[in-house]
């Protein structure tokens, strides 16, 4: 019984943790879309929030796009959704300059032990020059974690538990 109570109370304060969405500061890797391929970098810039930079190149176009990403925990610290916006210009060939605006919504995965991460994404793009005004682009990126994150302590899950956070203002 006594196992079962400390298995329960273990299982509780796992899922009572603060859930820290990424474990990284700086990724770099590759984006595989249905009609475009390229380069991505993420760079953590606040708690949630990254700046990611695409490089990509379709069969009629070259484009560079810069996104801003607000991410949120699902199932633990590993696994996270993530949601932004950003602006991207490029070159189409017979056409000329192109540029617009980005939408993007995905899904993220920090391989556990390995320096990897895995996600997902539909990438709405609105054109304000162009040849088509929408285009619905989703892509698979695979990225290689180059700088890491330290984990949190046992003071600062403590204190997320509690709710004591370091922006508490004082009276």
């Amino acid at each position: 019984m006594k196992k079962l109570l400390l298995a329960v109370l273990g299982l509780s304060l796992y899922f009572c943790t603060p859930a820290w969405a990424q474990r990284y500061k700086t990724a770099a890797g590759l984006r595989i879309g249905s009609e475009e391929v390229g380069l991505t970098v993420q760079q953590k810039i606040l708690e949630k929030t990254t700046l990611e930079g695409l490089v990509t190149a379709a069969p009629r176009e070259v484009t560079v796009t810069a996104l801003a990403e607000r991410h949120f925990p699902m199932l633990g610290q590993r696994f996270n959704y993530y949601l932004g916006g950003g602006v991207h210009a490029g070159n189409m060939k017979d056409y000329g300059a192109i540029y617009g605006f980005d939408g993007i919504a995905g899904i993220e995965y920090k391989i556990n032990g390995l320096p990897f991460l895995l996600s997902g994404d539909i990438k709405p793009a609105f054109h304000l020059r162009h040849e088509t005004w929408f285009n619905l682009g989703g892509a698979f990126s695979i990225r290689y974690v180059l700088v890491k994150e330290k984990p949190p302590g046992p003071m600062e899950i403590i204190r997320g538990i509690f709710g004591g956070g370091k922006n508490k203002k004082k009276k």
